[in-house]
């Protein structure tokens, strides 16, 4: 006899659980492949592992984006896919009567609040909000999206708008890598991890066309400057000096070849990120030119290290 618990039948969940275990055995065995579900509310039953063999079956097929609903779920295709961003691609996002209708991507995301603004009488902001873990691809995908406006937001017959839309895109860009340096590190589990939170404003005039752009950081993980994790790094900008400084800098900084300083672990990895030049390039671009680009590089206050000593136990002044 079945006993009763809260009103229950003990067998109901055992039952259920014998349906749910047939359904998830069916979907996963059905005739359409599962790479082919471009939508996760298609799947049926929503389980976790459905949805991750879903995602997992889309990935092996390099498909990178799915819906879920109106949200989008993006992975990491840790490998260039230049195809998948090119002009040709957000052109034609753009000039699809119904985007929604192509297949998932971040450019879908970018026409649906782009034309949310133009089709409204009193022009309303958008937000699209980029979260995941560290490594999942928020950076690369902020870059996507303001890569996607600079070209959709500009005047097709004005060749001064065209200029104007460039011009904001290359500072936004070139920003990129200086906010990397001083705001990045490497982590466990991503080369490139931001360690600060971006708050990227696109402004638009009443045509819809881009005039002006605002970055805005917030929550610098400052700590990070005194105490890494095992096997972690500092930010990006002081390995950058101690690797791409020229003679006179090194000199200038009492930074001596081949010195090892106790807050600068794991120096011998090389990175990507590791371009000082890129660096100091992009600065310039920014209008910082390279005398207030060697005072930020040797702060001082009071004559102390205002970041770190030397590894002989003397004072590095920066």
């Amino acid at each position: 006899m079945l006993q009763q618990v809260n009103g229950h039948s003990s067998g109901s969940g055992a039952q259920g659980g014998e349906s749910l275990r047939e359904d998830l055995q069916e979907f996963l065995s059905g005739e359409a492949p599962l790479h082919q579900l471009d939508d996760l509310t298609k799947v049926n039953p929503v389980t976790l592992e459905t949805v991750l063999r879903c995602l997992q079956a889309r990935y092996a097929a390099d498909t990178f984006y799915t819906n879920a609903g109106c949200t989008l779920v993006a992975l990491n295709p840790f490998k260039p896919v230049p195809q998948l961003y090119s002009p040709a691609l957000m052109r034609e996002y753009h000039a699809a009567p119904q985007p929604q209708k192509l297949k998932p991507h971040i450019f879908t995301v970018g026409e649906q609040t782009y034309r949310n603004v133009k089709s409204l009488i009193e022009p309303v902001n958008q937000s699209i909000i980029v979260s995941g873990e560290s490594g999942a691809g928020k950076t690369w995908t902020s870059r996507c999206l303001m890569k996607f406006y600079a070209v959709v937001a500009a005047s097709p017959t004005s060749q001064e708008s065209h200029k104007i839309a460039e011009r904001i895109e290359q500072r936004i860009l070139n920003s990129n890598p200086v906010m990397e340096a001083f705001g990045n590190a490497c982590t466990l589990r991503n080369n490139n991890s931001s360690r600060f939170g971006k708050f990227i404003q696109l402004q638009l005039n009443r045509a819809q066309q881009m005039t002006g752009a605002a970055v805005q950081t917030y929550l610098l993980e400052k700590t990070r400057v005194a105490c890494q994790a095992s096997s972690e790094r500092n930010f990006h900008i002081f390995y950058q000096i101690c690797k791409g400084a020229s003679m006179d800098e090194r000199l200038q900084w009492h930074l001596p070849e081949g010195a090892a300083f106790f807050w600068l672990p794991n120096p011998e990895r090389t990175l990507e990120e590791d371009c000082f030049k890129v660096t100091r390039e992009a600065m310039l671009h920014l209008g910082i030119d390279t005398t207030a680009q060697n005072n930020i590089f040797q702060v001082r206050r009071k004559g102390t290290s205002l970041l770190f000593g030397r590894g002989d136990g003397q004072p590095l002044s920066w």
